[in-house]
């Protein structure tokens, strides 16, 4: 479950802000957020992974308070936007890189997301001979080896061609039922919207509105 209690926050030199926002994403549900370009979704996201701290309010995961809590003390799997794989690390150091932050190794769990995600072939790539479809796989392998309980994805598809758009659409749903995932996405298309959302969410003037 995924609880923001009264949050607020005001961007720095910008003309934004978000405001007491409060909302509850129950346990194994896909909610999609939209809402203007510029308006703040992106910093929602980092401020309930950890890389931002909101100015007032309480983040609450699974009934446990992580307000303060480091990134990866709280068990949430990130995809940002521009997908922030590695340019030096070929696809296997990428999916074993959350491993790797909390001292841990596991080649068959690096294996098995790979076979999960249908890039077992690309294992010994480096990022650049990647296209982006196989990018955004590797990107999502990587936020689920940290075996979150939360999934945040900003815009993952919006580089992807419709035909590659619909076939991700497809991995992100199973993933997560596979996973038992609670799932915040957030996206500019109405269609992605439409497939995935259990719960629909807007961000407008600094509040979250529930559609």
């Amino acid at each position: 479950m995924i609880s923001l209690q009264n949050i607020s926050w005001k961007a720095p030199g910008a003309g934004f802000s978000l405001r007491d926002i409060s909302l509850t994403i129950p346990d194994n549900t896909y909610a999609v957020l939209m809402g203007a370009t510029g308006c703040g979704k992106t910093s929602l996201l980092e401020i309930l992974c950890g890389l931002r701290q909101p100015d007032s309010g309480q983040i609450i995961l699974d009934d446990r308070d992580v307000t303060r809590l480091e990134p990866r003390e709280r068990r949430i799997g990130y995809v940002p936007q521009d997908l922030a794989l590695f340019p030096g690390r070929r696809v296997r150091e990428q999916i074993g890189f959350a491993l790797q932050m909390r001292g841990r190794q596991d080649n068959q769990l690096i294996v098995q997301l790979a076979a999960d995600l249908g890039i077992t072939h690309l294992l010994d790539r480096l990022p650049d001979l990647l296209s982006g479809g196989e990018k955004q796989r590797v990107a999502l392998a990587r936020a689920l080896a940290a075996q979150p309980r939360v999934l945040l994805l900003d815009e993952p598809l919006s580089a992807l061609d419709e035909a590659t758009r619909g076939e991700a659409v497809d991995v992100l749903r199973s993933l997560q039922i596979k996973h038992t995932l609670t799932v915040l996405h957030v996206t500019h298309s109405r269609s992605e919207a439409e497939s995935l959302g259990q719960l629909h969410l807007r961000l407008d003037q600094g509040r979250i509105i529930q559609v």
